[in-house]
């Protein structure tokens, strides 16, 4: 197990590196407003963005405002999402969320860490991606699928666990690098380090001894 300050020095060198490589990387699912931006998370678990973008394009488009999936019927909407996987599971959660949000929240995606976990289905990958996204707030980082494979592999954390491996980066990050972080390891991960197997000493952070 690294020190703490050994650490916080790769993870300086990383985000020297992901900088270079990706300086404006950000968020790649559609969307025109909050909810709009809480649903696309929502259906992007277990699923890539491009799919989600694929179905969101059609779904946006049938259900126009929070109160026409409030309204909506289940099974319908499962058929609307179905190409997402979970579809059944997603229907429910996304649904439920819309009541939650139209009769504890005046209608508006809450705006705190606190008040977003107790939505059905959202956890804090989904929360801190919302809250920096719509509202500018970063109360932690995002551990999605290349956020926790990556960590793992350039030596930031041993966890498995994504609340774990979030507490882990939020140690050695600085907090204004916090959002970005999330968006460029996931632009790596697309681009250069995939999930599948391949020469790593080809990476550009590995070039860089940081595998």
């Amino acid at each position: 197990m690294r020190t703490l300050e050994e650490r916080r020095k790769r993870a300086k060198k990383i985000i020297k590196e992901l900088k270079k490589l990706f300086p404006r990387a950000k968020i790649s699912l559609n969307y025109s407003n909050n909810w709009e931006l809480l649903v696309a998370v929502m259906l992007s678990a277990q699923c890539t963005d491009r799919m989600v973008n694929k179905v969101t394009e059609k779904l946006f488009k049938k259900y126009k405002t929070l109160d026409n999936y409030t309204k909506a019927d289940q099974k319908d909407f499962e058929q609307d999402i179905r190409s997402t996987g979970f579809y059944r599971n997603k229907a429910k959660n996304i649904l439920a969320t819309a009541k939650i949000i139209k009769e504890k929240f005046h209608g508006k995606v809450p705006n705190t860490m606190k008040d977003l976990l107790t939505l059905r289905g959202v956890a804090r990958k989904t929360a801190n991606v919302v809250l920096g996204n719509a509202y500018g707030i970063f109360a932690g980082i995002a551990v999605d699928t290349h956020v926790r494979r990556l960590a793992k592999l350039y030596g930031l954390t041993e966890n498995n666990n994504p609340d774990k491996i979030e507490r882990d980066l939020m140690e050695i990050i600085p907090k204004k690098e916090w959002f970005d972080f999330t968006y460029r390891m996931i632009a790596y991960g697309r681009t250069y380090c995939f999930a599948r197997r391949h020469d790593h000493d080809k990476c550009p952070l590995a070039k860089n001894s940081l595998s």
